[in-house]
This record gives structure tokens, C-alpha cells and sequence, in this order.
């Protein structure tokens, strides 16, 4: 594993410098392995590695390319983690979304226009037509990706559509558990709105951080529950 690890680091090491930009297609096998001395394998798994990581992308028939570098790319593997992520794991995906999305929020009070601003009203008119949590949900991860997306900054967009999105299962839960769960989610909504057509940046950043906090309470709440009843069990 450590030749492995070692034959990574040079591969970034290569991209990182300049000497294979983004697109560019690596090297033939038995040069790169010579050029960066290392075994054939040892290239190889390091290729695998880079490719799940998106870092390289192998055409079949074509060789392999170093990959455009997006930050949508890069972020797929934090997407899975976020897939996957359970308990203590996702309450630190909520965390991490709470020290960035509020922040988000603020910033678009002065950005968004008037068409924006009523593409959010008809988001959350919409949302409260709805007859599922399922659907409700949609609806609010469409509202908040809407907002962040008027900064204009890719990257928070995408890590924050991943967070967002990626930790839905936890908001359906606590929507199916949780009494006036979707009530108190409208209401911080309208709170959020009011406070962007308002350009009210603070309001917005504080609006922004009860309603993502009140679900990061609720899974902490949630997992000091079930230690209990495993500690009295």
C-alpha cells in the first residue's frame, strides 16, 4: 500500500506542477512508470486510486486522461461519504453544513433580484401543496441550492448541494417523527425570504442558521437517545 500511496503522490505531484494539466492524457504505461521509477503494478493501482477519485478518467480504447479538475468531479467522493454517512458522521455533515450555508444566505441578500426572489416565493408556494415529506423535502433543498447558487461561487455550490442533498434522509425522518416538524420548517423558510427580499444580509445569515440548526439538535438529541437506552440495556 505504501508503493501505492507513493506512486499517488508523484501522479498529483505531476498535475500539481504543472507537468500534466487538466485534459491531458497520461503517458503510455511503461514510460510513466519508468519516468516516475516505479513498478508497472504499483502505476496501475495508483491510476485505479486517482480514478475514483476522479482525478484521472480512463477512455476505453483511448488511455487515460487527467480529468477536467472541476470541483463537481472532486466532490463525488464526498458525496458517497455523504451517502453513506450514519449517526455521528452525519450530525457532522450538519454541522459542517451549518458553518457554511447561513453564510451563503447572507451573502445572497444583496444578490438576488426580483426574478430570483420570486422563483424562491414559488418554490415555497409549492411546497406547501404538497402531500409527502418525501416531496416537501425536495422542495426544500430546491429553496436554499436556489439561494446559494446567486453567490456565484461553484465550489460552495457544489459542496453545499452535496451536503444539502446528501443528508435529506435525516430531514424526511425527522419530518415522519417529529410533531409540526414541517410547519416550523415553513414558517423559518418565510423567515429566510422576508429577510433576503429585505437585503437584510445579518437577518438572513440568522434565519438561515435556527432552521438548519433546529435539525442538527434534533439528530444530536436522537443519538444521545439511543447511547442511553444502549447504556441501560
Amino acid at each position: 500500500m505504501a508503493l501505492t500511496d507513493d506512486a499517488i503522490d508523484k501522479i498529483k505531484t505531476m498535475i500539481v506542477d504543472g507537468e500534466l494539466a487538466p485534459g491531458s492524457r497520461l503517458p503510455r504505461e511503461e514510460i510513466l512508470a519508468e519516468q516516475l521509477g516505479l513498478s508497472r503494478n504499483s502505476l496501475r493501482e495508483a491510476v485505479r486510486a486517482l480514478t475514483a477519485m476522479r482525478i484521472l478518467i480512463t477512455r476505453q480504447g483511448d488511455g487515460t486522461y487527467v480529468s477536467g479538475l472541476e470541483p463537481h468531479l472532486l466532490l463525488e467522493s464526498l458525496s458517497f461519504a455523504a451517502d453513506v454517512s450514519q449517526g455521528r458522521t452525519a450530525l457532522q455533515l450538519l454541522q459542517v453544513r451549518r458553518l457554511l450555508e447561513p453564510q451563503a444566505t447572507g451573502l445572497a441578500a444583496a444578490l438576488l433580484g426580483p426574478k430570483d426572489l420570486r422563483e424562491l416565493r414559488n418554490i415555497l408556494d409549492r411546497s406547501r401543496t404538497v402531500t409527502t415529506v418525501e416531496e416537501f423535502v425536495a422542495h426544500d433543498i430546491a429553496f436554499h441550492l436556489r439561494i446559494v447558487e446567486a453567490v456565484g461561487n461553484p465550489v460552495l455550490s457544489m459542496l453545499l448541494q452535496v451536503l444539502s442533498t446528501r443528508t435529506q434522509r435525516i430531514r424526511i425522518v425527522r419530518g415522519s417523527k417529529t410533531p409540526h416538524a414541517l410547519d416550523n420548517a415553513h414558517h423559518d423558510h418565510e423567515q429566510i425570504l422576508a429577510a433576503l427580499q429585505s437585503r437584510d444580509g445579518l437577518l438572513a445569515v440568522s434565519a438561515a442558521t435556527v432552521h438548519i440548526t433546529a435539525v442538527e439538535q434534533w439528530l444530536a438529541a436522537s443519538l444521545t437517545d439511543t447511547s442511553l437506552q444502549e447504556v441501560d440495556s
